[in-house]
């Protein structure tokens, strides 16, 4: 974006711009993130990581809205938290954005991928919607088929593959284990998954409106699911990654 600034191709600003708000954030992060803002402890790590995390997109966002987009980057830049300029015209890029490290174990190449699953587990929830079998993806649970190296990879997410999907279940098997009516598709890296996707049978809980199994399970809290239950009589789940 400010490469984009420093030739004068605000068309490309604007593109970028509106890729990043639209894919990467409207239709994932923010979509993601919800779960863990509304359900998590409010004082949690979980929570308050994406909070912080929140606050530099917004500031790195209304200073390269700024320059093209000036009142509403203004108007948003006056609602944010901290010390302010008299004019957001009066601010530098935001330098405090960090890039993964190469080692990190998510890295963005992980991300994408996982942004083209969920690109291909849409449409099969979508047509479970169309059909009336759900109302929501999280009235769905989820199996995804796929090859050695993409199970492997998606492995490193563990139980919080769900939270990615925004599903109430999500589990791995191996591609050769397929249904035959099921097919696989090859992703950008040459990895192949086939999705199957079927509605819970399980009670919803009323707080966070997954299907578990122990919904109804705990005399104190009947309408909740465990996780629910240590967000508000215990230390509060854990979450990694999603």
């Amino acid at each position: 974006i400010l490469a984009a600034y420093d030739s004068y191709q605000f068309h490309l600003v604007y593109q970028m711009v509106l890729n990043f708000c639209t894919v990467e954030l409207g239709s994932f992060y923010l979509d993601v993130i919800k779960d863990r803002q509304y359900t998590c402890k409010a004082d949690s790590l979980a929570r308050r990581s994406t909070q912080t995390a929140l606050y530099h997109v917004a500031e790195a966002l209304t200073r390269w809205l700024a320059p093209i987009l000036t009142f509403t980057a203004e108007e948003a830049s006056e609602n944010l938290p901290g010390k302010r300029p008299v004019s957001i015209l009066y601010s530098e890029w935001y330098q405090a954005l960090e890039t993964l490290p190469q080692d990190a174990p998510l890295d963005n190449t992980f991300w994408r991928t996982v942004l083209e699953i969920r690109g291909i587990v849409g449409p099969v929830l979508e047509a479970l919607r169309s059909d009336k079998t759900i109302g929501s993806s999280l009235d769905a649970e989820v199996t995804l088929y796929c090859d050695e190296g993409l199970q492997t990879l998606l492995e490193k997410l563990g139980d919080e593959l769900r939270f990615a999907l925004i599903t109430s279940y999500a589990q791995l098997q191996p591609l050769s284990e397929k249904p035959d009516n099921l097919d696989a598709q090859t992703l950008t890296n040459e990895m192949q998954v086939a999705v199957k996707a079927v509605a819970s049978s399980h009670e919803k809980c009323v707080r966070c409106w997954h299907h578990r199994e122990d919904v109804g399970s705990h005399d104190d809290h009947p309408e909740l699911c465990g996780r629910c239950i240590e967000n508000i009589d215990g230390d509060g789940e854990q979450r990694q990654h999603a």
